[in-house]
């Protein structure tokens, strides 16, 4: 069907989102929300309501009251999805026109990057690959796209969109792709949607663009979230809904007469028949009318092939029901990491195990799901300690458990890490002056592959009533869990965007990522709890981010019954290989060791942690004891812990642990960022090199001011740091979860 052409030039909005409804209700408020949640903020959100009987429109009144971009089009009869998508589209105001179905969901950036991709391809339409999930999750979340097509962009040509649109066919049906469309295109060949069809009208749509001379251009990211349900329309493949396919597309199709496509229209014609008798002989076997249901399928062989996807579903609905759960379900909480954690053997790790046994001490399931096999790193299996039974599952991408171990499926690891191995023997020997292997990129910061996001659609879902991303670089997950209701919640760790300066003083690049502050603050903002670990972030993100809730989460401690001053002249460093630790143990040895070892010639030098990798040969009176299971005897037996951080304050959980061995600890001013108030009288703050020497010095020749140092830090940790006061008021964010989840569930009931 046709309507009058409109001049878009003077269009005021960028995107016009259409979403039909009809008794949708159940899922329209996250349809609707997912659309106003883009990244692109120019667009306008116009819901057709085609005179649904339900709570549909009550819905987009509440939500129109918080959001004037959203817009309401009612009718008084119903006519159907395509004749409600013309009257959105008769009033559009963008520039180009986006369809949503009204229980689907849309990745906050699919429409800003469509925008770019048509930037680059000029297309006249585009649309990237759908992620297809089942509504109760008894299905395997799928994509449509393979092949090729999935994984690079390309022109779909009219002979590609005909030959994948047969019914019941092969190949990826394109059909089912929502494409962006430019609002010129349906003005210029006053093209609108064939209000006849029932289903297939945006196929029939985009086929007509197409033979008009419009560009398509698909692109393979996940950025459309397909919901199948029993309720969808276009799973309704009756006979009546077929009648009208074949009717529509007679017509059209002798006004488009091409020798070239003929045969292609004669097979999408001859797929209709054959859906026609499928549906006929599945109503006569439903009616137990044996003999026409026989006659149906000796006149169609391929109609009755077609029994086999009824009875694949009838096998799927016997799959038996979980029990239902008389109580209230206990909450489910996924944390999405990247980390190579297998125990509490670096800050990192510790502190998002502490926080995930402190949930799990609470009464809540708590879950680890890593998207992405770089986490291994170079090494073909890791050793999952007991620190891990925290978590209720736990399941890496790409690998297998056997036991306590994970264990890599791809097969060059175990390459990679014997090179590794062998570098590492040849630079000690002084063989090799430098390495042959380059190291693992530091996985916490690596983008999202389109398997990383699959795995998370079909892991995370069951179990992400809370979704926790372990660093902002994760947060881009969360879309990819397909759970709208779930509260979102980002362990921040450390703010990046500040190390990039602190490492330029430094002549210095940092391991991690370089980020700006603006890309950050949209990583963050992409949960609504935010977990900083220490207060000076806290307050720059309560400022930066006012609508989201910040919770100040310092690293907990178990302190020891009293003061620890230590044996003489035992210097204490334990880290991990970042680069903060192993710039600043560098600067330890190169500028203040020696000074300390003329001062204090029976001094030596403890470093503890992966950050020995980073000391280069092995400086006079140290010991590089490399990563250590039980850290506690050097604690007990050092006079003095030192942080010479000089650059990425970090997590403070060296001297949060520091200081519950009851020890005396040099350190640096940027070691104590966001603390520096609490426990500035604890230590000693020294941050040249002949300034944080002596003060070490000092301390090795003095055992009573280590334990009343000790003792003052000791009181501070008990005061300040209990697992209680850092961790409380992220389990106090997740009980509004609860709340807020039983109030959409009751509105949900109701509509």
């Amino acid at each position: 069907m046709t309507g009058a052409a409109q001049d878009r030039s003077g269009a005021d909005v960028e995107v016009s989102v259409i979403v039909a409804n009809y008794n949708g209700a159940a899922f329209l408020a996250d349809a609707i929300r997912s659309a106003c949640g883009q990244t692109l903020d120019d667009i306008e959100v116009i819901v057709s309501d085609d005179a649904s009987s339900d709570a549909s429109v009550p819905v987009v009144r509440r939500l129109m009251a918080d959001d004037p971009r959203i817009r309401l089009v009612e009718s008084k009869t119903n006519s159907g999805a395509a004749a409600a998508r013309n009257r959105a589209i008769d009033i559009a105001r963008g520039r180009w026109i986006a369809i949503m179905d009204s229980d689907d969901l849309m990745h906050p950036d699919r429409l800003r990057s469509l925008l770019r991709a048509c930037d680059t391809t000029g297309a006249d339409m585009i649309a990237d690959d759908l992620l297809l999930f089942d509504s109760e999750r008894r299905a395997t979340p799928q994509t449509l796209l393979n092949g090729a097509w999935a994984t690079e962009p390309r022109q779909l040509s009219t002979r590609d969109y005909l030959a994948a649109n047969n019914l019941y066919g092969g190949g990826p049906a394109f059909g089912y792709l929502k494409p962006i469309i430019r609002a010129s295109l349906l003005a210029k060949h006053a093209i609108r949607y064939d209000e006849r069809l029932i289903i297939a009208e945006d196929y029939n749509l985009v086929i007509r663009l197409l033979l008009a001379g419009a560009r398509f251009w698909i692109v393979p990211q996940l950025g459309y979230f397909y919901r199948r349900h029993g309720a969808s329309l276009s799973h309704r493949l009756n006979t009546l809904a077929l009648m009208r396919i074949r009717e529509v597309e007679q017509d059209w199709a002798r006004r488009w007469p091409s020798a070239e496509l003929q045969p292609l229209f004669e097979a999408r014609a001859r797929s209709v028949e054959r859906a026609i008798a499928f549906d006929e002989l599945v109503r006569a076997l439903k009616g137990r009318k044996l003999g026409e249901a026989v006659r149906i399928a000796v006149r169609n062989p391929a109609a009755a092939a077609l029994l086999r996807i009824p009875l694949k579903d009838a096998l799927v609905r016997r799959i038996p029901r979980s029990k239902p759960i008389e109580k209230p379900r206990r909450q489910q909480i996924c944390i999405l990491s990247r980390q190579r954690i297998t125990a509490r053997n670096n800050g990192s790790s510790r502190y998002l195990l502490e926080i995930a046994g402190f949930l799990a001490a609470k009464g809540y399931d708590v879950h680890l799901r890593v998207p992405s096999p770089v986490m291994m790193g170079r090494w073909p299996f890791l050793k999952l300690s007991a620190d891990m039974d925290v978590f209720k599952t736990i399941k890496v991408r790409g690998t297998f458990r056997l036991g306590r171990y994970v264990i890599a499926r791809d097969p060059r690891l175990a390459i990679k890490a014997s090179v590794a191995v062998l570098d590492r023997l040849l630079l000690r020997s002084g063989m090799l002056s430098r390495p042959l292997s380059q190291p693992a990129p530091y996985a916490i910061a690596q983008p999202m592959t389109r398997q990383d996001q699959i795995f998370v659609a079909r892991e995370a879902p069951s179990i992400s009533d809370v979704q926790i991303a372990d660093y902002c670089f994760l947060t881009d997950a969360f879309p990819y869990a397909l759970r709208p209701d779930a509260r979102r919640v980002v362990i921040m760790h450390d703010l990046f965007s500040s190390r990039a300066s602190q490492f330029a003083r430094l002549n210095a690049a940092d391991t991690v990522a370089s980020l700006s502050l603006e890309q950050e603050l949209r990583m963050l903002a992409a949960a609504e709890i935010v977990v900083a670990i220490q207060r000076d972030e806290a307050a720059m993100l309560q400022r930066e981010l006012p609508r989201h809730e910040i919770v100040l989460a310092p690293i907990a401690a178990d302190p020891v019954s009293e003061p620890q001053p230590g044996a003489a002249d035992i210097v204490l460093f334990v880290g991990s290989s970042t680069a903060p630790n192993s710039d600043g143990i560098n600067w330890f040895i190169e500028t203040c060791w020696p000074r300390i070892r003329r001062e204090r010639p029976n001094a030596s030098l403890l470093i503890a942690g992966s950050v020995c990798n980073a000391v280069s040969g092995t400086p006079v009176a140290t010991r590089l004891l490399g990563v250590v299971d039980d850290l506690e005897s050097l604690y007990a037996e050092a006079s003095v812990v030192i942080s010479p951080l000089r650059a990425g304050s970090g997590l403070k959980i060296k001297l949060i642990e520091g200081l519950s061995k009851g020890k005396a600890m040099v350190v640096t001013s940027t070691t104590l960022q966001g603390v520096s108030d609490i426990v500035s009288g604890c230590v000693f703050v020294e941050d040249t090199a002949p300034g944080f020497a002596s003060a070490v010095i000092a301390l090795l020749g003095d055992a009573e001011r280590r334990k009343r140092l000790g003792a003052d830090g000791l009181k501070t940790v008990k005061q300040h740091f209990s697992a209680e006061q850092a961790y409380a008021g992220i389990v106090a964010a997740i009980k509004a979860t609860a709340t807020q989840q039983a109030d959409a569930g009751l509105r949900r009931t109701a509509s």
